[in-house]
């Protein structure tokens, strides 16, 4: 236990949010926990009101709970939601879901006092478990307190059965605890039942039900029309994929600067996945002999466009939370970041529903239904590596009638696979006691 508050106080350097409310950690969560002043002074009014757990343990999970949030609380108004994270970012995103009488805290750790005495404190009526944050103890101690556990939008890829299987004698009671099991794709629930789960149902990914801020959809196509040049979004890289994408942005772009078709040079919107990478990532822009501007240099301005010597850089790093929307409608098209090492890709759907084109690399393991279908929709296209990934980006720049063509595709797709918060919320009221 000393280790892990010693690694928390050591990622709180680069993010504060690590070094707060400890105690809940090890289950001592205040009961009337909320983020709010206001929230805390109407809590008497919501005493007798039950409690819907959902724990999400980092920002994308967050964020596609969000969808099946709204539909269960349309259909159970009266209910409270008791929010939890593991990471900072998931908890920073999860104070904007709470209404008055909601609490967030921190997940307690998987040890049988701690998440004992949180079951106690927060008294949840249900649990919803996102996608793949799978407690031994948090599981059974659930069972015993009778609390019912679903695991929602669930995902199991091949390599991480592999690894289940080698951890079986924890793995398999530990799924066989969830009183339902709510997969995103027909392959996940194949893997899911052979690794122990039970009474699993396929229902579709809640991240297609996510609806982009429509304002920063408009403040992105506002700020590609003011550059006039054309803008290649890598979204959400990882550790390994920076240098060589910057490396290929050099070569290739060094014979399009005097392209006569869009007459000035392409710019290249880097936004790492993991924000205490930001400092890291722009090192490595200078480094690569790039003139960078970032995102946060200008947040305050006003949001038509951005300022001219912004505008005038090889590179923006969109060092910011929250604003992906406004990135992918910037963009001509996307580099899927986490695809052009092994390291499984990222959500593609955001991408799609903001109707982006998006080129993904050969390592889309963790999303590989979604990866496929978008393929088979022509709202993205595969690639073998990063230099060959920037200049088929490039190409579809510089080919209005395939960047239009692949843009409506996306859209398509992503409104094709919409309505898995619907059925997921009927799911769990199915089981809410």
């Amino acid at each position: 236990m000393p280790l892990y508050f010693a690694r928390l106080w050591w990622r709180g350097r680069s993010e504060p949010g690590y070094r707060a409310g400890w105690s809940e950690r090890l289950g001592f969560a205040n009961a009337n926990a909320s983020a709010s002043a206001s929230a805390q002074a109407a809590e008497p009014e919501f005493q007798d009101r039950p409690v819907l757990w959902l724990h999400a343990v980092s920002l994308g999970e967050t964020r596609a709970a969000a969808a099946l949030i709204e539909a269960l609380r349309q259909r159970r108004p009266g209910m409270r939601l008791l929010l939890t994270h593991g990471t900072a970012t998931g908890r920073d995103a999860g104070a904007a879901l709470l209404q008055p009488g909601d609490r967030q805290v921190w997940m307690p750790y998987d040890t049988p006092g701690a998440v004992r005495r949180f079951l106690r404190q927060q008294r949840p009526a249900i649990g919803l478990v996102m996608e793949t944050e799978i407690w031994p103890n948090i599981l059974q101690e659930a069972q015993r307190f009778g609390v019912p556990l679903v695991l929602a939008n669930a995902r199991l890829s091949a390599k991480s059965q592999a690894k289940g299987q080698r951890l079986s004698i924890l793995l398999q009671p530990a799924l066989q605890a969830f009183d339902a099991v709510l997969a995103q794709t027909e392959a996940d629930a194949q893997r899911l039942r052979l690794a122990g789960a039970r009474q699993v149902q396929v229902l579709g990914n809640l991240k297609f039900d996510l609806q982009p801020s429509p304002e920063l959809l408009e403040q992105g196509r506002r700020w590609r029309d003011t550059l006039g040049r054309a803008v290649v979004l890598a979204a959400a890289t990882r550790e390994t994929e920076e240098a060589a994408l910057l490396q290929a942005w050099r070569i290739q772009t060094a014979a399009t600067v005097n392209n006569p078709q869009n007459g000035q040079r392409p710019l290249l919107l880097l936004v790492p996945r993991h924000p205490q990478r930001f400092d890291e990532v722009a090192s490595l822009v200078k480094r690569a002999g790039l003139q960078l501007r970032r995102r946060s240099e200008w947040v305050d301005q006003p949001p038509d466009r951005p300022p001219d010597e912004a505008a005038q850089a090889d590179v923006w790093l969109g060092d910011s939370l929250g604003e992906m929307p406004l990135y992918f409608a910037c963009a001509d098209v996307a580099l899927l970041g986490g695809s052009f090492a092994p390291l499984g890709g990222q959500n593609l759907i955001e991408a799609a529903a903001c109707a982006c084109p998006l080129v993904m690399g050969p390592h889309t393991f963790n999303f590989q239904q979604a990866a496929e279908q978008s393929l088979a929709a022509g709202a993205a296209l595969r690639v073998p590596d990063v230099s060959a990934g920037v200049e088929r980006a490039l190409a579809i720049c510089n080919d209005p009638a395939q960047r239009q063509q692949m843009s409506e595709r996306a859209r398509r797709f992503a409104a094709l696979h919409r309505g898995a918060a619907a059925a997921m919320a009927s799911a769990v009221l199915a089981l809410w006691p």
